[in-house]
């Protein structure tokens, strides 16, 4: 048994050399530069995404608290409870989300039917409310409501609100009606009389 040599003496002879011992050192250095680094990016990275100044804190403190040797667990659970979002990318798309709010309300919509109508349409063409009145003197645009015309300062007919399509036809029926039957608005009818 004398010629096997000695596993303990091997194993100090090994961690004895000075190369070995440097090798040591500089993995034990860049472990703990490291741990620390990502509990600093921890804190940056919850900077960014919250207004709460004691979360970053915290999850640098998370980071620290798992020690050199398992803080890649504490990285991996931050990863996964960090918001999704940083405060940018959720102000940036409030940003866009008012952009085509403000886009969609660039278009009109017609008042009775609610289609969608254009800024100089004169009448809607699905239900052919009047949208718009021409002003005789400047023969500009003018809103329906309007009693003076803000582009020449012209003095606007007064006009009632125009009813809805649908009013507007039943009415129209009704006198067609009562014109059929007889002179006076509305009458009824007489049953013929009988034999």
């Amino acid at each position: 048994m004398e010629g096997l040599p000695d596993p303990g003496q091997i194993w100090s002879d090994f961690t004895s050399n000075p190369v070995v011992q440097l090798a040591a050192t500089l993995i034990v250095i860049y472990v703990v530069m490291l741990w620390l680094g990502t509990a600093y990016w921890a804190f940056r990275d919850m900077q960014a995404r919250t207004e709460n100044p004691i979360l970053p804190y915290f999850a640098s403190a998370l980071i620290i608290f798992f020690t050199p040797l398992v803080f890649l667990f504490a990285w991996l659970m931050y990863i996964i409870i960090r918001p999704r979002e940083t405060m940018a990318e959720v102000y940036e798309r409030s940003l866009a989300e008012e952009s085509l709010l403000a886009e969609m309300e660039k278009h009109r919509s017609c008042p009775t039917c609610r289609a969608r109508v254009a800024e100089d349409w004169i009448v809607c063409p699905s239900c052919r409310t009047r949208l718009h009145r021409i002003c005789p003197a400047c023969q500009r645009l003018t809103e329906p409501a309007w009693s003076i015309c803000a582009f020449c300062g012209t003095e606007l007919p007064s006009r009632a609100r125009p009813a809805p399509a649908r009013a507007r036809a039943a009415a129209m029926a009704t006198d067609e009606r009562a014109a059929d039957y007889g002179p006076e608005k509305g009458a009824v009818p007489q049953a013929a009389p009988n034999p």
